[in-house]
């Protein structure tokens, strides 16, 4: 029985107009990637960047009411679909296309197409930044995407606990493995200070995603605390990043946005002086 070779999956086309694109990933669920995401998405918009945001976790699709974002989006005339504009970033969700509590049921090609439209049918316009909440583990949808357009890199977010860690350090195999350089990783509910005697409690352990930065060799992008006021900012669509670099609690995001702007936006123009050299 003759053996054909597997046809190639076409290469990744850049998205015209799209200067970085930043996934923002984890190996569990429940750790804040999406708090990230919302919160560094309208942290690059406030500093002056043109942002948008794709929510690709397609089962769990939480961006539209973190970015207080409900209404279904426009089909232009030339059957592309307008994204949303709240706090200043233009959004794209399957929860915009599906709303409610009806779950998504769907395999992998399905899962692929999505992908594909969110990316190249949506009229993104002129972007700095395409940030991109990935599905929590190490499945279909990270794949689909890299097959689809070249990211500048990717985020990993974890909790500083072992069990998140453990899964962290598989998003980060996983991102090797595929070739998407890692932009860094953040500590995600680091401590929580107590409002009464202002001690700061570690109630998931604490340091471990510096360690594991360290272990990996990539930069620790710093640490968000575990603060109830972030939890009621994502409730309600009004994320903590909309009060401003200088709030103290929305200080750990803008931190984060600053450094990913400035890793990607080096590893872009290393990318564009290989491509003219070669």
């Amino acid at each position: 029985m003759a053996h054909g070779h597997a046809p190639q999956p076409p290469a990744p086309t850049p998205l015209p107009g799209v200067a970085n694109i930043v996934a923002i990933g984890s190996g569990k669920g429940g750790v804040g990637k999406t708090t990230l995401a919302v919160n560094t998405a309208i942290a690059l918009a406030k500093l002056g960047y043109e942002v948008g945001l794709i929510d690709a976790d397609i089962y769990g699709p939480n961006v539209p009411l973190m970015m207080g974002s409900g209404q279904q989006p426009r089909v232009l005339p030339n059957n592309q679909i307008e994204p949303n504009l709240a706090h200043g970033v233009k959004v794209i969700s399957v929860g915009l296309i599906s709303p409610g509590d009806k779950p998504l049921v769907m395999r992998g090609p399905m899962l692929h197409q999505i992908i594909r439209q969110f990316l190249q049918q949506v009229d993104w316009g002129a972007l700095d930044f395409l940030i991109i909440d990935l599905p929590p583990g190490t499945g279909d949808v990270v794949i689909s995407l890299v097959q689809t357009v070249p990211l500048t890199g990717a985020v990993v977010v974890s909790t500083p606990s072992d069990v998140a860690l453990q899964d962290a350090r598989k998003a980060l195999e996983m991102f090797h493995q595929v070739n998407v350089e890692v932009l860094g990783i953040v500590e995600n509910m680091s401590h929580f200070t107590c409002p009464h005697c202002h001690q700061e409690i570690d109630i998931f352990s604490k340091g471990g995603a510096e360690r594991t930065a360290k272990q990996f060799n990539i930069p620790f992008l710093g640490s968000v605390e575990l603060d109830p006021e972030i939890r009621q900012g994502g409730d309600k669509g009004l994320p903590i990043a909309l009060l401003g670099e200088d709030s103290p609690k929305a200080k750990a995001f803008y931190d984060v946005a600053k450094q990913v702007a400035e890793r990607a936006e080096a590893l872009s123009a290393k990318a564009e002086n290989i491509f003219e050299i070669s």
